[in-house]
């Protein structure tokens, strides 16, 4: 791919055709990926060489830290972030790679539907991803995890483990939670933004 169309896509990527999804955008690369980045790492870095259980030995710590965390929370956020950006990522290809220009993608229905189509698939992988998570997480963390020892030690069938930070990671996921109802209504009103534009109710850019 030449340069031109590197460019064009970058430009496409951080500059959308719509004031609300340039705020998005703005939103989505600050606010959210420093959120996870930074305070994610504090709150959740150590998680697996705090987590503690009775009798306090290293493979029972493990064996129930896996039982808790089937999937860490930095991991399963970090691939929402990346798996959101797949069709928009990929929809700024394609008009790279045709040499759309940004204000010609609202003026014409192919592309403008195609465009459409993009932020409608990412309101669908932000859905999937927030039930996803209530799965995976639920809405709070208890500081008191009962761990079922019995594939592990016939001698053990439930142990007590002690889980860091619970109130720290309670908060976090309520804020990560709140990210996702944020992003998913941010592309709503893109949505209805286009088709206001597209109606005549509000100016190109």
């Amino acid at each position: 791919m030449s340069p031109n169309y590197m460019r064009s896509f970058s430009e496409g990527c951080l500059r959308p055709p719509t004031v609300i999804g340039q705020f998005h955008t703005l939103f989505f690369g600050s606010v959210r990926m420093f959120f996870l980045g930074v305070l994610g790492f504090a709150v959740y870095g150590n998680e697996a060489l705090h987590f503690s259980c009775d009798p306090d030995k290293r493979e029972v710590n493990l064996f129930c830290y896996n039982q808790f965390r089937p999937i860490t929370p930095q991991v399963f956020w970090a691939l929402q972030l990346v798996i959101v950006l797949v069709p928009g990522a990929f929809f700024h290809l394609y008009a790279a790679c045709k040499s759309i220009k940004q204000e010609d993608i609202l003026q014409k229905s192919f592309y403008s539907s195609f465009y459409v189509l993009s932020v409608f698939l990412r309101v669908i992988l932000e859905a999937v991803a927030f039930w996803l998570q209530i799965q995976l997480f639920g809405f709070k963390v208890n500081a008191i995890y009962m761990c079922d020892m019995g594939a592990f030690e016939k001698k053990f069938n439930i142990t007590r483990c002690m889980v860091p930070e619970h109130f720290e990671k309670t908060i976090f996921l309520i804020a990560m939670y709140t990210f996702t109802v944020i992003t998913v209504v941010l592309c709503v009103a893109e949505i209805f933004e286009i088709s206001c534009r597209r109606l005549g109710f509000l100016k190109s850019q």
